[in-house]
């Protein structure tokens, strides 16, 4: 067992264990990148076919999102703890829980594609290419779930390495696949946008076969004393946070579909602005949302073991880290933002609304990162409700609201504000509530 996430210096600690991770979801925004690149030579309608499929795949990645932050959290607590037995029983219950969650998907998805893309608003025309691609990708769907679960036990035991470059070879065997499959050079047949669904098929199971094939995990693996009283036991206690962040996942892109749908009452060079500045805002959240993916098992860890001041210092370090980081970031944004405008606006008028979002929304990630810091940490300290709860307060209570009186009020600029505001004010409120939770653990702590 790795003592680093308990003894190690926190700063080099968290740095190191954050870099891979980093690097992997790069390598993770590629899959869809290089897919939507290679599927556009086919064509207009294979390329909607696809985009249509979108908001399914990503209902089903929030899923394993949430199970993976459920077996990080509970793993990494009973490693804490000591409590290696549990360890095992708990990786290898969440690992046959992927798994059957997985079959479901692929059973419930098959069954339902048709009906389902119909009620999504997909045509006649588009149909036989949804039903080429999700035909394909349902039948992997095990595959696109289990790896995360997997990942997120290494998390848990504080190894990012491996995660990283899982994810990195991944992502380089699914741009090697893709125009072979789809367009079939030589002897090989095009398969259109089923080689484009079976690329990542096939890259998501070659990357669960090597984790299952890696010693750590292979050491973790306990069937002897399986039954269905522990599977239920462990379920449990790994849906007790996985459901609540599952939710989270998929209220996300909910919120975000209304903002824009404010933004787009204000004209289609608005949106257009909306649309480059949100994918800019993105990539500048790659850091804070590879720390949180680190900091979540430190803190359960840390918590397991009763160490709550480590757990405080961790938090409060990372807080100060992304204020200042994000910062940084908004002033490299003020630099490069005539190049931006530049490059990435169709015209002056989408070039004002963009830098207009580069000044003000930017300005917020920082405070935004303290937000996903600590949902992340109510998650690793097994208060899945309560960061359920913040993140429904962030989008449906500040973020969606303010957008629209904001874009009432003063139009583009008024809506970037409004997001702004929605930002600062919520970082104040969940550092409060995290505040409540550690000062409260901490005196559980001392009385027990």
């Amino acid at each position: 067992m790795r003592r680093d996430l308990l003894e190690g210096p926190l700063g080099t600690t968290l740095l190191r264990k954050s870099l891979p991770v980093v690097g992997g979801m790069l390598a993770m925004m590629s899959f869809n990148l290089v897919d939507t690149w290679f599927v556009s030579r086919l064509g207009t309608a294979p390329l909607a076919g696809v985009a249509f499929t979108f908001p399914v795949v990503f209902a089903v990645i929030s899923l394993a999102i949430g199970l993976g932050i459920g077996t990080s959290a509970v793993v990494a607590r009973r490693l804490g703890q000591g409590n290696l037995a549990a360890v095992r029983h708990r990786a290898t219950d969440a690992a046959l829980l992927a798994l059957v969650v997985g079959l479901a998907v692929s059973a419930l998805g098959l069954a339902t594609l048709e009906p389902l893309f119909r009620l999504l608003g997909a045509d006649a025309a588009l149909l036989p290419h949804i039903r080429d691609y999700m035909g394909v990708w349902y039948l992997g769907a095990a595959a696109v779930i289990v790896p995360r679960v997997l990942n997120s036990v290494l998390r848990a035991h504080g190894n990012t390495r491996v995660t990283g470059l899982m994810m990195g070879l991944a992502a380089l065997v699914n741009g090697v696949l893709d125009p072979l499959l789809i367009f079939g050079p030589g002897p090989l047949p095009a398969l259109g946008v089923q080689g484009a669904a079976l690329a990542t098929v096939i890259s998501w199971s070659l990357m669960t076969l090597a984790l299952c094939c890696h010693r750590e995990l292979r050491s973790l693996v306990a069937l002897r004393d399986l039954g269905p009283v522990r599977l239920l036991q462990s379920w449990r206690e790994l849906g007790h946070i996985a459901a609540p962040a599952a939710l989270t996942s998929v209220f996300t892109p909910i919120a975000m579909a209304l903002v824009t749908r404010v933004v787009a009452s204000h004209g289609h060079t608005a949106v257009a602005g909306y649309g480059v500045g949100s994918r800019l805002e993105a990539i500048s959240q790659i850091a804070v949302l590879a720390l949180s993916m680190t900091l979540s098992p430190l803190v359960s860890q840390n918590a397991g073991a009763g160490h709550y001041a480590r757990v405080r210092r961790a938090v409060l370090g990372c807080f100060g880290f992304v204020l200042v980081w994000q910062l940084l970031v908004w002033g490299l944004l003020q630099l490069l933002a005539p190049w931006l405008v530049a490059s990435y606006a169709a015209g002056e008028a989408v070039g004002a609304v963009l830098r207009r979002f580069l000044w003000l929304v930017p300005l917020g990630l920082g405070a935004q990162g303290v937000v996903i810091l600590a949902v992340s940490s109510l998650n690793a300290l097994h208060r899945p409700a309560l960061a359920m709860r913040l993140s429904v307060v962030r989008l449906f209570v500040l973020t969606v609201p303010l957008a629209w009186l904001g874009g009432a009020l003063a139009g583009p600029t008024g809506i970037f504000a409004g997001l702004l505001a929605a930002n600062l004010l919520m970082a104040g409120l969940a550092w409060w509530q995290l505040r409540l939770v550690l000062d409260q653990d901490s005196l559980s702590q001392s009385t027990g």
